[in-house]
């Protein structure tokens, strides 16, 4: 079998453009992933499309054989945005395989542990404090808002919700009771690029959390995201300050393995961390640091993916799959979750625009907070491009 065409997908994501690969082949059999070239990943699809060229006429169903030609070309820069790039043109050609097979994905490595996997509804209130109109929902401006989310949390099944930072806007021309997304981290707000935190930002977070616990009641689990908005001083105070509300863990971006050390050994919040950290051999110093891997089988992946779950596991520790892009992907850590013993949970993207419902064939599907593994070949849907080309993107970031 030979690769025979590398085609790239844009469409609507609302407030982003997703973005999917398709190869198609001589045996008139296709194989999608997914790739994200938004703020973060600037230029990928070009190198996607460059690397697309080295790939044809080579044979899908010897990814292995493929992968190492692509790496030989970047060994000198292997992660980043090459690695993302090999990743999407890996995880696509896994498909193809699978389905010259007539097999799952997860049935490439031994088949799937999990039938049925815990997902926990990801950027809980953040999406809405920052996109409400373009999700068509009621805005979150306030922390009865926030209760009221975690009242809808509850009712709609999810056992565990994650939510960022969401603290009343202090800008000289902000109503300061309305509720804010606080990214110094990523260059927003009068905290870049300091990351200092000021002496109420504490209160906030609990006040924050807490009604989150009172709309959601005791049985849904509580995790929040500081991303990289911190120094660890910060994180620190804010992870020995929730220790009452016994969160399932605490994530955040740290690079300094010793910090992050430091501030795992100092609370009995549990730690999650490490989705930045692409391939085996960044995460490796950082396994005995945290209390959760995250890793994203779109940005590393499936099989460093796959390798880095195993890393974990030899270090006693479980992995939750990382994404926040769109279906395809969220399909995609589905497998990679069945796929490991180790897993704890499935992130899921929950407030979309409507008509993303429509763009797998197959979609899984979600009873009492668990997400159902697919049976189908490949990933176990289709994408229709029909609705891809009815959506197309306002513009690729």
């Amino acid at each position: 079998m030979k690769i025979t065409g590398v085609q790239q997908w844009h469409c609507d994501g609302g407030w982003r453009t997703l973005s999917f690969l398709k190869l198609t082949t001589d045996a008139g059999l296709s194989g999608w992933s997914e790739f994200h070239e938004g703020s973060a990943a600037p230029g990928l699809g070009g190198i996607i499309e460059r690397l697309g060229e080295k790939v044809l006429g080579m044979d899908p169903c010897r990814p292995n054989r493929l992968m190492a030609g692509l790496r030989a070309a970047g060994r000198a820069f292997p992660a980043g945005l090459f690695g993302q790039a090999t990743a999407a043109i890996e995880n696509a050609c896994l498909d193809i395989l699978a389905r010259s097979l007539d097999i799952p994905v997860h049935g490439l490595f031994g088949g799937a542990y999990h039938r049925k996997l815990p997902v926990y509804w990801s950027q809980c209130g953040t999406l809405r404090t920052r996109h409400a109109q373009v999700l068509g929902v009621p805005p979150l401006e306030t922390l009865a808002d926030v209760e009221a989310l975690g009242r809808e949390v509850r009712q709609r099944g999810f056992g565990a919700l994650k939510t960022n930072v969401l603290v009343p806007d202090t800008s000289p021309i902000a109503d300061s009771s309305r509720l804010t997304n606080y990214r110094p981290g990523f260059g927003d707000g009068p905290q870049h690029p300091s990351l200092n935190m000021s002496p109420r930002l504490p209160d906030n977070v609990i006040a924050l959390m807490e009604a989150f616990r009172a709309g959601a009641g005791p049985d849904v689990r509580l995790m929040l995201d500081l991303n990289f908005n911190f120094r660890p001083e910060g994180v620190k105070r804010i992870a020995r300050a929730l220790e009452p509300l016994e969160l399932e863990w605490l994530e955040c971006d740290l690079r300094n393995v010793q910090a992050l050390t430091d501030l795992r050994n100092n609370t009995s919040t549990p730690i999650a961390s490490l989705e930045t950290m692409l391939g085996r051999q960044a995460l490796h110093p950082y396994l005995n640091a945290v209390d959760v891997a995250i890793i994203d089988p779109q940005w590393n992946g499936y099989t460093e993916a796959m390798q880095m779950a195993s890393l974990a596991e030899l270090h006693e520790v479980n992995v939750a799959s990382h994404n926040y892009h769109g279906p395809l992907s969220t399909l995609i850590g589905v497998h990679f979750s069945a796929s490991i013993p180790n897993s704890r949970y499935v992130e899921w993207v929950v407030d979309q625009p409507a008509w993303l419902a429509d763009l797998l064939v197959n979609p899984p599907t979600i009873v009492n907070g668990l997400v159902s593994l697919p049976d189908g070949a490949g990933w176990g849907s289709e994408i229709n491009e029909e609705v891809l080309r009815a959506h197309p993107p306002k513009k690729i970031g």
